[in-house]
């Protein structure tokens, strides 16, 4: 947190506030600002703050090289690409990969462990195309595959290039439909795994069965998986995921159920994976091994019965460090991805080797782990909404003003660093008494306008003495928030981190320049769209969720932008169309030797786009409002020229962006 000293300057009747006098040291600020943003906590080693004060993103192969975010941003405006704008590191992504792979890996060797570690990503993570691809030409060098819960999710990962020794587990509940598209793809190669959720899917299975095998008796037939429900559950915001009331999983009866008719059905060979899943996000490292340990002895006890299971699969969940506190706390994990792996293989080699049965090759999910990191919002802020009111000057205040207003001047003459707390108590009973006059006629609109600022001055003024103590009591903590600025960004929440207007998950925010300069500001963010929701008033910290945030006084006629990070997972498909606002642009980023290349731009959703999606049809209603200014020319309200103007200026808009101007200009 940064700390300012604050002076009176009674000559000009305005209270100042500046940074105390020392000698700049560009090092130390550009240190200080990485502390105060938390850089180095969340950012996995991929980001860091140059000397020209921007923001970079480190390569994962080779740290020195960068990519500065700034550059990027002003490279895109040359081709009118203006934010907001996604940027998408596909090298971060393949580092994850490459993260999690030697983290099990060494794993495995250290503890001699017999079975191996596959791979598979959830889809609904991130079903982009651009993501899906660039994780399997990476993640196929490991035979990582992928996993499907949907039927269009299936559809698409049945024409995709999967390394051929890589798994396509099928989770979710299934319909007949849904069953035969996944016999399709084990005919067209692929190594598919349906995880049975209920009683239902296998009686479609059996059916599919034999129809296929009465073709083809010798058909490649998939291969078969259950998920269990543990009496474990997980941690944090979606513990409900696991737990004896979880949605999916089938009860010991159930599954015991499933093997008795595969057996009597000749087809117990096609039980492979056993699966269970506690829940996304993680936190402590506890829960987990928990879990492990319930559902190593729920496979080793069907081994033990002579099933040929080859693989567990332990689900998603392995959390990302939001806030980089490394703590159990919901936006955090108290543990990394070694020591995930580390528990996960030692956990499951001590139960296995204490039933006697062999070690199962594990299978993970952690979709959100592997992408959350690639993406990247740049926004920039549009304009200062005004909460506190400006300065007065005293001498608007005269002998006729009402003595309430006369008082609140006096109140802001006279704090100081010995009464501020008994004045800010006094300014609140007057400005009750303001609204009270006002409400009954007895006060005027100008008087309640000039008591008002009156007041905000007062508590501005006890705030700025409250600060400057050791302790800061919690009356002034609200004060701050009540008073803080509030910046109009460029975005919308719902569509871009709909988790933190849902679920108040944090995501790091961080201004992507001006980071060699000294924040003066606290700020909350307020986003474009006409819902009181669509705010960002909670922010990452080490030992505490802050209330405001950091940032630079906003100067005319200069962009000021900020990049809200690690939104790789879940929000994109999570998004949704509030006000109509579509999906930003989007350019694809490599770091290379000599700095950044833009591989790809992506343009954003149009007007004409926003709308097809809730099913307008953007030629009907070019041509009725066509029709509409016709007839004011037939009436005479406009001439031809300016109907054709009108026309002409409606009919353009449909291709703009769905955003605002940066900064008044156009896009």
């Amino acid at each position: 947190m940064l700390h300012f000293y604050y002076t009176w300057s009674f000559y000009c009747g305005e209270f100042s506030r500046r940074a105390p006098p020392e000698k700049i040291n560009l090092s130390s600020i550009i240190e200080q600002t990485r502390e105060t943003y938390g850089v180095d906590n969340w950012g996995a080693g991929y980001f860091g703050v140059n000397r020209k004060g921007n923001l970079v993103v480190h390569a994962p192969e080779n740290d020195n090289l960068t990519a500065d975010v700034f550059e990027i941003i002003n490279d895109l405006r040359k081709r009118d690409i203006n934010t907001p704008v996604l940027l998408r590191f596909p090298q971060l992504l393949f580092g994850q990969i490459r993260k999690l792979h030697n983290a099990f890996k060494k794993s495995i060797k250290e503890f001699d462990y017999e079975g191996d570690h596959l791979c598979v990503y959830p889809m609904k993570v991130n079903q982009n195309r651009a993501v899906i691809e660039e994780y399997l030409r990476e993640g196929s060098r490991y035979n990582f595959g992928l996993e499907a819960g949907s039927k269009a999710e299936l559809y698409a990962a049945l024409a995709l290039d999967q390394s051929k020794d890589s798994l396509l587990v099928l989770n979710g509940f299934k319909d007949r439909d849904f069953l035969k598209l996944a016999f399709a793809g084990a005919s067209a190669g692929k190594n598919v795994v349906i995880v049975i959720e209920k009683m239902s899917e296998l009686r479609h299975t059996f059916s599919l069965i034999d129809e296929i095998t009465a073709e083809d008796p010798d058909a490649v037939l998939p291969m078969l998986g259950v998920r269990v429900k543990l009496y474990s559950k997980g941690s944090g915001k979606w513990e409900k995921s696991g737990g004896e009331a979880a949605k999916f999983g089938l009860t010991t009866t159930e599954i015991l159920d499933i093997i008795r008719q595969l057996q009597e059905a000749g087809r117990i060979d096609m039980l492979k994976l056993l699966h269970f899943h506690i829940g996304s996000q993680l936190t402590d490292i506890k829960r987990i091994k928990n879990a492990m340990k319930e559902a190593a002895r729920t496979y080793s006890k069907i081994r033990q019965m002579g099933i040929p299971i080859d693989y567990l699969d332990v689900g998603g969940g392995m959390a990302v460090d939001y806030d980089g506190s490394r703590t159990s706390f919901e936006s955090s994990a108290n543990y990394n991805a070694q020591e995930f792996a580390n528990d996960v293989i030692y956990v499951i080699k001590m139960v296995c080797n204490d039933e006697n049965v062999p070690h199962p090759t594990i299978i993970q999910e952690s979709g959100r782990y592997l992408s959350a990191y690639h993406a990247i919002l740049v926004t920039n802020i549009q304009d200062e909404i005004e909460t506190v009111v400006e300065d007065i000057d005293p001498l608007l205040v005269d002998g006729d003003d009402p003595q309430v207003v006369k008082e609140l001047l006096d109140l802001r003459e006279s704090i100081n660093s010995k009464n501020y707390r008994e004045y800010y108590h006094d300014a609140l009973e007057h400005r009750e008494e303001l609204f009270t006059m006002f409400n009954l006629g007895l006060i005027t609109l100008e008087d309640k306008g000039k008591g008002e600022v009156l007041f905000w001055d007062v508590c501005e003024r006890a705030d700025q003495f409250a600060q400057q103590k050791k302790y800061v009591s919690e009356e002034f903590d609200d004060l701050r928030r009540l008073m803080c600025a509030k910046y109009l960004a460029n975005f919308s929440v719902f569509r871009s981190v709909p988790d933190n207007w849902a679920l108040e998950q944090l995501f790091p925010i961080i201004p992507i320049h001006k980071l060699n300069k000294k924040p003066t500001e606290y700020a909350t963010l307020c986003d474009i769209t006409c819902d009181s929701d669509g705010i960002v008033d909670k922010f990452v910290d080490l030992h505490d969720v802050k209330p405001v945030l950091e940032l630079h006084k906003l100067s005319k006629n200069e962009p000021y932008y900020l990049a809200i990070m690690l939104v790789g997972a879940y929000q994109e498909v999570m998004g949704n169309n509030h006000n109509l606002f579509g999906v930003p642009h989007e350019a694809h980023i490599f770091i290379g030797e000599d700095g950044h290349i833009i591989k790809k731009v992506i343009a954003g959703a149009t007007l004409a786009d926003a709308l097809e999606v809730v099913r307008f049809d953007t030629v009907q209603l070019r041509d009725n409002f066509r029709r509409a200014v016709m007839k004011r020319i037939k009436d005479g309200a406009l001439s031809t020229k300016q109907g054709n103007g009108l026309i002409e200026f409606y009919e353009s808009q449909a291709d703009s962006y769905t955003y605002l101007s940066p900064n008044g200009t156009d896009s």
